[in-house]
């Protein structure tokens, strides 16, 4: 593999691995809460992006408040705890 193709595969790689979004932390911009759907703000490829959001224990989680993605929904749901 040349120079050239290694270096642009490892770009794709970093690039791929920001498009996950399990670990993630981000910030509610929506109340997140039990029987209702949420809102959360992820860094994702570059830039910030919305997704909806469910709680993972069941909790009321509070806009402003800080938490990290337990599970992803395709296409943009995620699952999420306090951190």
């Amino acid at each position: 593999m040349s120079d050239l193709a290694a270096a642009s595969y490892v770009r794709r790689r970093r690039k791929m691995a920001d498009h996950r979004v399990i670990g993630k932390e981000g910030v509610v911009t929506g109340r997140v809460a039990p029987d209702t759907v949420g809102e959360v703000l992820l860094r994702v490829r570059g830039s910030s992006e919305s997704f909806l959001a469910h709680p993972s224990d069941g909790e009321t989680i509070p806009v402003q408040t800080h938490v990290v993605v337990l599970d992803y929904w395709p296409p943009r749901t995620v699952v999420v705890t306090p951190t």
